[in-house]
């Protein structure tokens, strides 16, 4: 047995035990389990991350530019706060000792040839805990075809997740029919807040974006979306960040970018030095030559 140590003298009564509110919007609330992982994914000095997302291939096969995966994107990992994948990707290409923070791709079913609303939860609470996942990722169509099935989706997603500690993205998906404005994004947005969502990934809208990130509960993230020129993506997420966002998920301004890891210090300087877009485009440009 140990020698019993003296008991202790320095208990300072008269200084309460701080409990301090937790730094995310929405999440004080939560669990210890999904503060952390929240907590990783979200930087917690200024409460933004920008997220690497390369899930491209879950739907549509080998995108451009990540043809390559361990040859294009490993290299961009260190510069990204988190990375979005799906699992096959992340147990075959990404070592483990990688302690970047995990979101995982949850949902699946169509490919670009079907109806992609028409999708399912498509992986087990049990193997988001083996892959030690910050959070889970998936895709709602408000006003798609399928629209109740994605819902019931993400709702089952966060039950299973409430009871692990293990935090529910939900991606608001935009049909070929849909209008892509505030108004609709403040409806897409509220319906996956209200359901238990604990952070949402939409798109950027350049007219009242404010009042998509007012009214929604919990942390919004932009989607980067489709291809751009690097100053205009950049100036996109300068906007969204100074318009309440509390990230970016990049993929395809990224990766499908001429110079990709300029393109990802480029971003993460906007999102989390508050740098002015054209700054960060001159960065980039440095960067990018720097590398020739």
């Amino acid at each position: 047995m140990p020698e019993a140590d003296k008991e202790g003298k320095n208990y300072h009564p008269g200084i309460p035990q701080k409990s301090e509110l937790f730094f995310l919007k929405g999440s004080n609330e939560l669990g210890w389990g999904m503060k952390n992982r929240l907590a990783r994914i979200f930087n917690p000095e200024n409460g933004r991350t920008i997220m690497l997302a390369i899930d491209h291939g879950y739907f549509q096969g080998p995108t451009t530019g990540l043809e390559r995966i361990d040859i294009d994107i490993l290299p961009l990992i260190p510069y990204a706060d988190t990375l979005m994948l799906t699992r096959g990707i992340l147990r075959s290409i990404v070592a483990p000792s990688v302690t970047k923070p995990i979101v995982i791709r949850a949902s699946g079913g169509p490919s670009i040839l079907k109806e992609l609303s028409n999708e399912e939860i498509a992986m087990d609470i049990e193997d988001s805990t083996r892959l030690n996942v910050c959070a889970m990722a998936i895709q709602v169509f408000i006003g798609g075809e399928f629209e109740t099935r994605s819902v019931v989706n993400m709702t089952k997603l966060v039950d299973m997740g409430t009871r692990y500690g293990i935090p529910t993205l939900a991606v608001t998906a935009v049909g070929k029919e849909m209008t892509r404005d505030a108004k609709y994004f403040r409806l897409a947005t509220r319906i996956c807040a209200e359901l238990g969502a604990h952070y949402i990934k939409t798109y950027y809208v350049e007219k009242d974006f404010e009042t998509v990130t007012a009214s929604c509960p919990v942390p919004i993230v932009i989607a980067g979306g489709k291809k751009r020129p690097e100053l205009d993506a950049l100036k996109m997420a300068y906007n969204a960040i100074q318009e309440g966002a509390a990230g970016v998920d990049m993929g395809r301004n990224i990766f499908q970018s001429e110079s990709p890891l300029a393109m990802m210090k480029a971003a993460r300087a906007v999102v989390h030095e508050d740098e002015r877009p054209e700054k960060a485009y001159e960065l980039y440009n440095t960067l990018k030559n720097e590398s020739r």
